[in-house]
């Protein structure tokens, strides 16, 4: 018997209507483990790689791993998978809420999808009950309404709905797919995957109770996670203000995103705090399934009733874009949260054109005469809902930063600041180097959660040299030893990607690591999962994920930086004068992997 995974497959073909169901392999999960893990190895054995990503032949695939609802804290998560829409090489996203949980309980580990539907539908799965359902009368409507109306259908409210908006229907490059309304896949377009197969939602009900190998033993070891959770100095922060706690901690070290990242401080982050919002706005908390950290929050202003932010939405609708309208900020994360847009590759198109304004490369008439100056808010609303529409340049802007840029060309390429697609997250990496190196290598492109190497900022000089025996580990503003962080957390975090935890346990807070997840394994699986066999298989999803992108048409080339991150020293704050080596730790990183100089690895070997 597998415990602890759902135990099944289901594949789903969206043109002819056809299902069925196949057993989980355990030999694959040890290969695999499960999640993102699970996903991206179906990618590189069944999909085709020349492939337009909207093309029917593309793959939509929904993982989650073998804790995934289970009692263990923070283990919540699901990850959808597929060939980016925007970036044309692997793509995935992840999100906490409800959904993960409740397709486990259903019984299925994995849902791959193929083929487009003529028409709107949604999938529904309850238990064994497996069904496509019409959904043209829900095409059109948002996000909060599709999850409602779903759920008033079905006659039942605790069914768990994966549903896109507006934005995925009319094919947005970057559009998100919500969980619970405001826990959003929101990275690489897997919205827009689900547009362009007519698929409006995934909607499941679970009622299996899952079984674990050794029951005893992972309830000890779920205690013990919860006694590292709890008395951890960031417990009551991310409690008090989720990941917004970080508008005034990255401005203390000079890494705000401010104005375009032409500035790492921004002189009224007090007005957009995270403290801000908590004391102002702030009404309640909320958790993901199962999880005592519960960092989500509800708050109200005088126009939204709503969800979050989180940082990155709320950095990237106000310093990033010169804006210092709080209240602003918290209106569009719920605008782009009910219409299934990223904030992030959404906020780098606005930013982009602000600078592209400032420094004379384009002007009003390039763009149906919007005004583009700093923190103009009337123009950012305007554009965000014909972006949605794609109505007049909103077109343009909905296939993201990199072709809007060669769209309009005249020198503007330079200042669209992604890497191999994907929008640079809020984070200068000049002042956190390691972060710079992972966006640069990242398989999904500009991304910090592919590694997020957090250890850099905590000054922990000693316990650097005890694990890796290089102290400047510790050190943000160090190059030296950044590849070994890297390839580290790199690991990491694909090992709470496959056991779909949450990045914020397992890395923010550095409470996870290989021998206690091998630990968890076996308790709950009753498979060999000896830390040396996880690391093997971390191992052999990170190098399978890159010769996939290599086949998809990436080179060493594309790891890097923009010209920004590399040549333009920051001016000001405890970050001044810092640039990233990016060319030195890429090749220090390839060492480390055993890669070709050209960052191909050597086939066969995982």
């Amino acid at each position: 018997m597998l415990h602890a995974y759902g135990g099944h497959i289901l594949r789903v073909d969206l043109a002819s209507g056809h299902i069925r169901r196949e057993k989980t392999d355990p030999q694959f999960l040890l290969k695999v483990i499960g999640g993102r893990g699970l996903n991206s190895s179906r990618l590189h054995q069944e999909l085709k790689r020349d492939i337009d990503p909207l093309s029917p032949e593309n793959m939509l695939l929904i993982g989650v791993g073998p804790l995934t609802g289970t009692l263990l804290s923070a283990s919540a998560y699901m990850t959808i998978s597929g060939k980016s829409p925007l970036t044309g090489i692997l793509g995935d996203s992840a999100a906490g809420g409800f959904f993960g949980s409740e397709l486990k309980q259903a019984g299925y580990d994995q849902i791959v999808m193929t083929g487009r539907s003529e028409q709107p539908v949604y999938l529904f799965i309850a238990d064994d009950h497996i069904e496509l359902r019409d959904a043209s009368h829900l095409w059109g409507k948002d996000i909060w309404q599709t999850t409602t109306a779903i759920r008033k259908e079905l006659n039942d409210n605790a069914i768990q709905v994966a549903a896109i908006g507006p934005a995925g229907e009319n094919l947005v490059k970057y559009a998100t797919v919500a969980c619970n309304n405001s826990r959003m896949c929101g990275r690489t377009g897997m919205g827009c995957l689900f547009g362009s197969k007519h698929l409006k939602a995934v909607a499941v009900r679970g009622t299996r109770r899952l079984t674990l190998a050794d029951p005893v033993g992972f309830l000890k070891l779920c205690q013990e996670l919860d006694h590292r959770i709890m008395p951890h100095p960031e417990y009551d922060r991310r409690k008090a203000m989720g990941s917004t706690l970080l508008m005034k901690a990255l401005n203390g070290i000079g890494i705000l995103p401010t104005n375009h990242f032409q500035e790492g401080v921004c002189e009224y982050v007090d007005r957009i705090s995270g403290e801000t919002l908590a004391e102002r706005y702030k009404v309640k908390n909320k958790s993901c399934f199962n999880c005592n950290v519960h960092c989500s929050r509800y708050y109200l202003t005088k126009e939204v009733e709503a969800e979050g932010p989180e940082y990155e939405t709320l950095c990237s609708y106000s310093s990033r874009i010169g804006s210092d309208d709080l209240e602003f900020a918290l209106k569009m994360n719920h605008f782009l949260n009910r219409m299934g847009m990223d904030s992030l590759s959404s906020g780098e198109t606005i930013g982009w054109a602000m600078e592209c304004v400032q420094r004379g490369l384009l002007t009003k008439d390039d763009f149906d005469g919007l005004d583009f100056t700093w923190g103009n808010c009337e123009t950012v609303e305007k554009l965000l809902h014909m972006i949605v529409r794609r109505e007049g340049i909103g077109d343009a802007f909905a296939e993201g930063t990199l072709s809007l840029a060669r769209h309009y060309g005249r020198g503007t390429e330079e200042y669209a600041l992604q890497v191999k697609g994907l929008d640079i997250i809020c984070g200068d990496p000049r002042g956190i180097k390691a972060f710079g190196l992972t966006y640069a290598i990242a398989s999904r492109g500009g991304d910090h959660l592919r590694a997020e190497p957090f250890f850099e900022l905590t000054e922990r000089y000693d316990e650097a040299e005890r694990r890796w025996g290089i102290r400047e580990i510790a050190d943000r503003l160090a190059d030296k030893g950044k590849a070994v962080l890297v390839e580290h957390t790199e690991r990491q975090a694909l090992l709470t990607d496959c056991l779909t935890m949450c990045k914020n346990i397992g890395l923010s807070m550095d409470i996870l690591d290989f021998d206690f997840a091998s630990q968890l394994l076996q308790t709950g699986t009753g498979l060999k999962f000896t830390a040396e066999k996880v690391d093997e298989a971390l191992k052999g999803v990170i190098e399978r994920d890159r010769l996939m992108n290599i086949e998809f048409g990436i080179d060493s080339s594309m790891d890097t930086l923009p010209k920004r991150f590399t040549h333009e020293p920051l001016k000001k704050g405890a970050s001044k004068g810092q640039v990233v080596p990016v060319d030195r730790m890429v090749k220090e990183y390839y060492e480390i992997k055993g890669w070709d100089k050209h960052g191909v690895p050597k086939r066969g070997e995982f």
